[in-house]
This record gives structure tokens, C-alpha cells and sequence, in this order.
């Protein structure tokens, strides 16, 4: 049954890697750079600093910064227990994927920590801001699988990786806003 699964989840992977071009690539290495969604984060922090207060920024800034690391280090914890090779680290599939990246990163790639950090945030600002900013959720969800397929797209992550981080990025996005709401009506009062 799990090998039914592998094969099913490197086909899908094969199709969706093969049906980049270099004219797309670009746009996709754009994407998937971590550094290139600081202005939306930048943005995210100035919406809540306009509606809910500097007080308030702030815990949303230390949750955010929890949530981070727990996704990051989920993702971690994940890859070395399961040891699943990233695709450009298969040899079975040299010759038949894109690489487009210089590089393929580490060894093991279940999950995708990209797939899961950007659900994550998604999710979190979608809750925390949904009554202030009726398309912001939208656009979120949108930018967040973008991210996700990015990382089939370069090569770097199978479909399985991608979707189980959506899932556990989600989980948490929505965990840590229930956390940092209990806090924030309990602790600090704010």
C-alpha cells in the first residue's frame, strides 16, 4: 500500500515538475524565495498594528515568531524520522525532472517546511484579520499554495511533502491563533 502511495505521489510528481518552462522559472524561483514575502509579512504586521493596537502587534508578533519555529522544526523532526530523499536527490529520477534550482538543499524533504511556514502564517493572519479585511483571505490562501507549489515546481518537493505541510501548517496557523487569542483575553487583557 505505501509503495502504491510512493509511486502514485513520484508520478504526480513527474507531471507537475514537467510541465514547467523556462520561461516560467523566474517567476517560480521568485516564489519560492523565503526573503521575497518579507513585504507581505511587513504588511500583514502594519494591518494588524492599524487595527488592533501596538499592544496587540506585539503578542501577534511573538506568536508569529512561535508559530515559525514550531512549523520549522515540525518539518525538521519529520524529515530526519522519515528520511524520505527529496526528488533531485532520487537517482531513479535523474534525467526525467526539472531541477531549477542551482542547488536541491538538504537530503530528506518530508515535509515541505515552505508548504507549512506559509500555511501556517495564511491561516493565522486569515482568523486574526477576517473581521477587519474582507479579501485578505483570499489573497493569503492564494499566495500560501502558490508557495507550496513552488517547491514541486523547482523540484525540491513531492506532492505528498507539499500536502501534508499545507495540512500541519494549517493545524498550527489555527492552534496558535486559538493560543495567542486565550492570552490575549486571559493574561494580558488586551
Amino acid at each position: 500500500m505505501l509503495e502504491e502511495i510512493i509511486k502514485y505521489d513520484t508520478d504526480f510528481f513527474l507531471f507537475l515538475n514537467n510541465l514547467g518552462n523556462e520561461s516560467w522559472d523566474g517567476f517560480w524561483l521568485f516564489v519560492t524565495n523565503k526573503l521575497n514575502s518579507i513585504p507581505l509579512y511587513v504588511l500583514l504586521l502594519f494591518f494588524s498594528y492599524t487595527k488592533l493596537g501596538l499592544k496587540r502587534t506585539i503578542l501577534v508578533l511573538g506568536a508569529v515568531g512561535v508559530l515559525i519555529g514550531i512549523t520549522d522544526q515540525f518539518a525538521n523532526f519529520f524529515k530526519y524520522g522519515v528520511q524520505r530523499f527529496r526528488p533531485c536527490h532520487n537517482a531513479d529520477l535523474e534525467g526525467v525532472m526539472r531541477l531549477v534550482k542551482s542547488s536541491c538543499g538538504g537530503k530528506y524533504g518530508y515535509f515541505s517546511a515552505h508548504a507549512a511556514n506559509s500555511f501556517a502564517v495564511a491561516i493565522f493572519f486569515i482568523y486574526l484579520l477576517k473581521d477587519k479585511f474582507k479579501y485578505l483571505s483570499y489573497f493569503l490562501v492564494l499566495w500560501a499554495f502558490f508557495v507550496a507549489y513552488s517547491r514541486i515546481y523547482i523540484g525540491v518537493h513531492y506532492p505528498l511533502d507539499v500536502v501534508t505541510g499545507i495540512c500541519i501548517g494549517s493545524l498550527f496557523g489555527f492552534l496558535l491563533y486559538k493560543l495567542q487569542d486565550l492570552l490575549r483575553h486571559k493574561i494580558f487583557k488586551i
